[in-house]
């Protein structure tokens, strides 16, 4: 089927007015007089009023509309808030780009004011002196968010908020050149959705002199905006910004880390015509022509996706299959086999020796074929789980299926093997559901079904002796409303309200973190951040649920060593966008803490990758996991093509950011979808899956933010079972080692503990860790910091310390 849009149709009936007023002979001729009346009926209930002709007619008459008028007013006051910000520049910079831009800026906007109050005047329509209505309190009128309504129809887009100009008022020099940029940038992106929302009303914009000067503004307004990027990102001190592009040779930044490591992808995992997945070039058609390119984004069929770790093997999933490698002793994998088995996403976890596999793409087929499924019903198609024996790594089977109706874009190994023999997992799909004729009981229905197969997640039950048995006992409604018992009781979908993100309805989850010793699990929902009781497995539970403003769409859920926090993150642009520039809001794309108390969750703060990112890179907060120093919050948090930034969010309500890795983009010249899907760290290190390049291996160096031996301390952090699953937590354990005692006293001596307490126990514990000291040593030197009292914040270190030494000295 063609779509027209409504702009064609204009065209199409000017075209046809035209036509017809040329040929007055081919239209029969109709009696002038009319005795019918015209009538204009009321609202509901009203009386209807007659009409003359020329009423009846007015508005086509007039060729503009009422939303044109508006638009028109709106946007004179919307310009003129811009001439008010470069007003504020003469006394408040010496920067010559600022400067030149707000020369520009001004003399554009006031053209446009004047255009458009001559627009106004010619139509017998008021032309606002937005100098007098700010004069009256316009400074003080609140007329919308600087970040704009995605998908509202606020017609004051961009406009910055009284205590924004104020602040603006108040900068000098480089923080007010900051400002004025980062204001400036979402004032003219604002100008720009205003003029969106007018073409996408009908009737709108039929005056061609108006339907140029919306054309010219989005063009003004975007190269204004790009200019003003430029300056903005060379305001910013920090390495990453600006960094050159390339596929092998794209310029890096580190701080407090180092890569230790780069592993190309294996053969059959890339296409070796092209490797970095640039567009598909378009042939030239003449000699002196210009290269160019597909539009579309390249396909994901070799993507690295997760990770999950047992012992020394490391498995990486890939949309294409998954790699099993080996860690040697200086953390660097080898490969020990390359498993070919299309289907994506190819999220990984491992119990032993069974490896589970998320598989959501249709093209994936029951035997693992790379010829795909063509018909829309198919008993070859496979969409869910995969199950594989991997007791010998080199050679891995498959052994088992679990099909399901949206696929598995993720899962959840909550608990197993069990006395029977039994392993459970969630399964969290987001596919479109399939066909009930391939696979039966597969409905879409609405939210007010009882039968669909949205609002739900699947619990599956692998039996480990007998994998090709395992099947889904239960797909439990976890997004009810508690009252109603009605399906779809959370988030429905659409915006918060001006200034907030367009968030997705939550009928599914995407990631489902359990936390099983605390019989806790989150789950980052589409709409909603929940907490499920999983007391019972086979029956979970949603506890509490909450929403944010700044989130587009609920992806990961990572708990602290303790439980009693959890980062959430939000895919602000589904992973394929940047969303990391200079002027993208900071709580958008982001990460949320909560603190958890009693099951429910308490909003604490926002964390976003600090460093601006280009136009070529896409960044959002992606995947990431606990960096088990003792005594300390501390996260690996991917960012895709924004690289790695280590978070410490020990107080939650105030993150930050104590080292990072990022590369520059994948190319200067087309957007490619890349980065780091997943930064894990695992017995020292920190791996990371690039999706086009390869796998990273890097260490954390020591720093004024981590000392030595708060790092020693994290690599001898002990796994349950030695296994490391991305949506399984496990409290890590730490051996007796003075080591782990050492990283509390640098800990303490941070937080401010008096140097005299901590000195001869940090002297008796290096002792110790050589081999040289006693343990008696260690006892008489902790007994003055045991008896001390020290600051609240510090308290539970302390009691920490004292209890490693007590095992030290047993």
């Amino acid at each position: 089927m063609i779509a027209y849009s409504s702009r064609s149709v204009r065209v199409s009936l000017l075209a046809l007015s035209g036509a017809l007023a040329m040929a007055p002979a081919m239209i029969p001729t109709i009696a002038a007089a009319q005795d019918a009346p015209l009538v204009r009926p009321g609202a509901p209930g009203q009386a209807s009023t007659a009409l003359s002709a020329d009423q009846a007619i007015e508005v086509a008459q007039a060729g503009y509309s009422p939303a044109d008028v508006k638009f028109m007013s709106d946007m004179i006051h919307h310009h003129y808030q811009a001439v008010e910000m470069v007003a504020l520049v003469g006394d408040r910079t010496n920067n010559d780009d600022v400067v030149a831009l707000a020369s520009r800026i001004r003399a554009s906007q006031d053209d446009e004011i004047a255009f458009m109050q001559g627009w106004l005047k010619d139509r017998g329509q008021p032309a606002p002196d937005p100098a007098a209505h700010a004069a009256m309190g316009h400074a003080a009128m609140d007329h919308g968010s600087h970040h704009g309504t995605a998908g509202a129809a606020s017609t004051m887009e961009g406009m910055a908020s009284p205590e924004q100009m104020a602040a603006l008022a108040a900068a000098s020099g480089v923080e007010f050149d900051r400002q004025f940029l980062t204001l400036m940038i979402a004032h003219h992106n604002g100008a720009i959705t205003m003029v969106d929302h007018l073409l996408d009303q009908s009737g709108t914009a039929y005056d061609p002199v108006l339907f140029n000067f919306t054309t010219d503004v989005t063009t003004e307004q975007q190269a204004e905006i790009d200019a003003m990027v430029g300056v903005l990102a060379g305001l910013s001190s920090d390495p990453r910004t600006g960094l050159s592009a390339g596929f092998a040779d794209a310029g890096m930044s580190a701080a407090n880390m180092v890569l230790v490591r780069e592993l190309r992808k294996p053969a059959g995992f890339f296409d070796p015509g092209n490797p970095s997945n640039l567009p598909p070039a378009i042939p030239a058609e003449g000699e002196d022509a210009e290269p160019s390119y597909g539009k579309r984004g390249s396909h994901l069929s070799f993507a690295n996706t997760d990770m999950a770790f047992r012992d020394d093997l490391m498995i990486a999933g890939n949309y294409h299959g998954f790699n099993i490698y080996r860690i040697g002793t200086d953390g660097v994998p080898s490969l020990v086999s390359s498993v070919v088995c299309p289907g994506g996403q190819g999220d990984v976890s491992v119990v032993g020796d069974t490896l589970i596999m998320s598989v959501e793409q249709r093209s994936a087929r029951v035997d693992c074929g790379l010829q795909g499924i063509d018909g829309d019903v198919s008993a070859d198609r496979m969409l869910g789980l995969r199950i594989f024996d991997i007791s010998n790594p080199a050679l891995p089977r498959q052994t088992g299926i679990v099909q399901n109706c949206r696929g598995s874009h993720t899962h959840s190994v909550v608990s197993g093997p069990d006395k029977d023999g039994k392993i459970i997992v969630y399964v969290s799909g987001t596919g479109r559901v399939r066909d009930e004729k391939e696979l039966k009981g597969c409905v879409a229905g609405l939210p007010g079904d009882e039968n669909s197969a949205l609002f739900s997640i699947d619990v599956v039950e692998i039996p480990v002796a007998d994998p090709s048995k395992a099947r889904i006992v239960d797909s439990p409604r976890v997004f009810a409303d508690e009252a109603s018992g009605e399906i779809a009781g959370l988030w429905r979908g659409g915006n918060h309200g001006d200034g907030t993100q367009e968030t997705n309805r939550t009928d599914q989850c995407h990631d489902i973190t359990v936390f099983p010793s605390l019989n806790l699990a989150a789950g980052a929902c589409s709409g909603n951040g929940i907490i499920l009781d999983i007391s019972d497995p086979l029956k979970p539970k949603r506890i509490d649920a909450v929403t944010d403003k700044g989130f587009a769409y609920w992806h990961s859920a990572t708990f602290n060593n303790r439980g009693d926090k959890v980062v959430f993150t939000d895919e602000w642009g589904g992973g394929m966008r940047p969303r990391c520039r200079v002027f993208d809001p900071k709580d958008w794309g982001a990460d949320a803490v909560y603190d958890i108390k009693d099951g429910k969750l308490t909003y604490r703060s926002h964390y976003k990758l600090p460093a601006a990112q280009g136009e070529k890179e896409n960044c959002v907060a992606h995947n990431g996991s606990i960096v088990p120093v003792p005594g300390r919050d501390i996260f690996a948090q991917a960012w895709y093509q924004g690289g790695l930034s280590i978070m410490d969010f020990t107080d939650s309500a105030n993150p930050v950011e104590i080292a990072h890795f990022d590369r520059g983009a994948l190319s200067d010249e087309h957007q490619i979808l890349g980065g780091y899907w997943s930064t894990y760290f695992y017995k020292g290190y920190i791996y990371g899956t690039e999706i086009v390049r390869g796998i990273d291996v890097l260490k954390l160096e020591p720093s004024e933010f981590l000392t030595q031996n708060e790092i020693d301390a994290a690599a001898l952090a002990q796994e349950v079972n030695g296994t490391f699953n991305p949506q399984q937590q496990f409290p890590v354990s730490w051996p007796e080692d003075p080591v782990v005692a050492l990283a509390y006293v640098d800990q303490l001596r941070r937080g401010g503990v008096d140097a005299g307490l901590l000195d001869p126990l940090a002297a008796a514990l290096t002792g110790m860790k050589a081999g040289s000291g006693s343990k008696a040593e260690v006892k008489t030197a902790a007994a003055p910091l045991d008896a001390a009292s020290v600051d609240a914040a510090q308290a539970w270190r302390k009691d920490a310390l004292i209890e490693m030494v007590g095992r030290l000295t047993a």
